[in-house]
């Protein structure tokens, strides 16, 4: 790996029953930013011959946990546990970077420069940050401790898949990540395609 696993510490493994099935899950610390990151694993990954069907996601806790029709995020989460489950096996790595990288606070911020008229990258970029701030150096480096490294990529940002590749992670196929539009999120969704080069089929239109 590249710089992905030597930061990584694992705190803990337990069993989690879910709507999808039991998963295992592991919380990992990351000491270099001592950020807390979580693995959920379903059946025996580590001695996979085939690609494991995996998904990178990061936190959003308003959509994730309060239900917000701005973003895709709590869709694309669940449906990524149900192609988990429905397949019988696979790792779901749930990163705590908020808000693209920019966290909680910042995020709410840039929601009420999009309800002034900005769009979700324009918001970003007008508090100081890049449009997305997201790294993958610690989704990689649990890929890694838990012996994955050949992988179906369920997403629809192609620059993720390519920051895995960099850290050594193999990317077999790219899963489509499906979610629901709506009026709320339509202007976000058609601006992750347009400007950040997300394939996300008919939001442009």
């Amino acid at each position: 790996m590249k710089e992905a696993s030597h930061n990584l510490e694992r705190i803990v493994k337990t069993r989690l029953p879910t709507a999808y099935g039991d998963f295992q899950l592991y919380l990992f610390k990351d000491n270099a930013t001592h950020k807390e990151h979580l693995a959920m694993v379903k059946g025996d990954i580590g001695t996979a011959t085939e690609p494991v069907l995996a998904r990178i996601h990061s936190e959003c806790l308003t959509g994730e946990v309060f239900g917000s029709l701005r973003c895709d995020c709590q869709w694309q989460l669940n449906n990524a546990l149900e192609q988990i489950s429905k397949r019988g096996t696979g790792i779901l790595v749930y990163l705590r970077q908020e808000g693209r990288g920019i966290g909680l606070s910042s995020k709410l911020l840039a929601y009420n420069l999009q309800d002034q008229g900005l769009d979700t990258v324009e918001a970003n970029v007008k508090l100081g940050f890049d449009a997305d701030m997201r790294e993958y150096r610690a989704g990689a480096a649990i890929l890694d401790h838990l012996h994955v490294r050949n992988i179906d990529l369920i997403t629809n940002n192609p620059n993720k898949a390519e920051s895995l590749a960099a850290l050594g992670i193999k990317i077999s196929s790219v899963v489509p990540s499906h979610a629901q539009h709506t009026l709320e999120n339509k202007r976000y969704l058609q601006t992750k395609a347009t400007q950040l080069g997300h394939n996300i089929p008919l939001c442009t239109e």
